[in-house]
């Protein structure tokens, strides 16, 4: 690799280059665009990022689970470069190119299923999900989307509505897009008492009959594992119950794997762990090594109910996001790093584990594969974001790139490459430990 992966500090962090960096960007940057470690980074790669004062810190956080394949894999940067000299824009929509269609044939081979599909590109998460809602209320000609608890779908004003936490992410934005209903998830670590994944679903299928009724409903919209949400995992069998009742409904079941999606879990998509084969898969972040790039992929019948040119935009699938796709997912398969998330988990999970055991305001220990994470709580239980902060905080110090999530922001979320050296990993997790050790 370019970039050595060793863990290296030269400074404090930030560093004076970053704090002059971070000067200018506020007056240069909106305030609204918050930053989490203001650190500005030259390069990167495998597990490292390297900042303006030469720093080396150890990568948890993968760009919030997009540098699956790391930062500047081979084969990304090849593709890239070599179609930056083809040409850079053209709009699919005026004169076509086989890479568009050639990542679109990869999605539809490798999402679950077998039956015929189709797919389309767009540029962001959010983007991806208002088009499988579009092309849903083609299909059923219904208006209702009924979203969980816990969920996260994006920034624009329809998925404002449809994402569950208010601050930052919705406070002060409204009105929202109507018809968007919002139904209880399953939740292990805070159902009041335990109950199994298909009693949740049918909590959530008595909501949605008795407030929306299943004749209106044109999808239902589910992260696999609520990503911003605390990485909430639903207990087993929620899954295939929701989807089932979809089935039986006629109500088009979209599968959100914006943040779970190629590899990150330990299978290529999250729902494959349940069998689960959804209707329309929305898909971003992992899946173009970096560059911006989503999509839909779902059911032929269902793809091509929307009217022609109902569906696009000017730079979805832009050729050269296209090509770093090609290379992102040749090197997903070639180097098998589904297999690698679940070794990445094989360590972390029992680290965290005894981590928890050694320190109660750890409550839970959570996630698959390499998307993994803690909630922290006080000792009776309720969250607790001034701890998750003070330990993030911590990390950082010591050169660790950790993020916060969750509804109550008492959550750290760990997110490393699915490329990262082992050592590496074993060093970020001492970091950890230390923080708490420390506190």
């Amino acid at each position: 690799m370019t970039v050595s992966q060793q863990r290296s500090l030269l400074t404090k962090i930030p560093g004076p280059r970053s704090v002059e960096l971070l000067a200018r960007s506020r007056q240069a940057v909106a305030r609204g665009v918050g930053i989490t470690l203001p650190v500005f980074i030259e390069r990167a790669g495998g597990g490292i990022l390297v900042d303006a004062d030469g720093n080396h810190l150890i990568d948890f956080g993968s760009g919030i689970a997009v540098t699956n394949v790391g930062n500047s894999a081979e084969r990304v940067v090849a593709a890239v470069q070599e179609q930056v000299a083809r040409f850079t824009h053209t709009c699919f929509m005026v004169t076509p190119y086989d890479g568009y269609v050639s990542v679109c044939e990869a999605l539809n081979r490798l999402t679950p299923g077998t039956h015929e599909k189709r797919s389309m590109l767009v540029n962001s998460g959010a983007e991806a999900v208002e088009n499988a809602v579009k092309i849903a209320r083609a299909h059923t000609g219904r208006d209702a989307v009924v979203v969980f608890d816990h969920g996260y779908h994006g920034r624009t004003n329809l998925t404002m509505a449809m994402t569950a936490k208010n601050l930052p992410y919705k406070d002060g934005f409204g009105p929202f897009a109507p018809e968007v209903y919002r139904v209880p998830t399953s939740y292990p670590f805070r159902e009041p008492v335990p109950i199994t994944g298909a009693e949740a679903a049918a909590r959530a299928v008595g909501a949605i009959e008795k407030y929306v009724g299943a004749s209106n409903v044109a999808c239902v919209v589910l992260e696999p594992i609520h990503g911003e949400g605390g990485f909430v995992v639903p207990a087993r069998g929620f899954l295939p119950a929701v989807a089932a009742w979809c089935r039986e409904n006629g109500v088009v079941f979209v599968a959100d794997e914006i943040q779970t999606g190629f590899g990150r879990t330990g299978d290529m998509f999250a729902c494959s762990a349940e069998g689960v084969v959804p209707d329309l898969i929305t898909l971003a972040k992992g899946i173009a090594g970096g560059l911006p790039l989503a999509a839909v992929t779902g059911r032929a019948e269902i793809m091509d109910a929307a009217q022609v040119s109902g569906l696009g935009g000017t730079y979805g699938g832009n050729p050269v996001a296209c090509a770093a796709a090609l290379g992102a997912i040749a090197t997903l398969e070639e180097l098998d790093l589904p297999a690698r998330a679940r070794e990445i988990e094989s360590i972390m999970l029992p680290f965290l584990q005894d981590l928890a055991e050694r320190h109660p305001v750890i409550g839970d220990v959570r996630g698959r594969g390499a998307m993994l994470a803690i909630e922290l709580v006080d000792s009776a239980g309720v969250p607790d974001p001034v701890t998750t902060a003070a330990i993030a905080k911590a990390c950082h110090a010591e050169g660790l790139v950790v993020l916060t999530a969750g509804t109550y922001s008492n959550v750290l979320r760990f997110l490393p490459p699915l490329v990262i050296p082992l050592d590496l990993l074993h060093e970020g997790l001492g970091i950890l430990a230390k923080a708490f050790d420390g506190r």
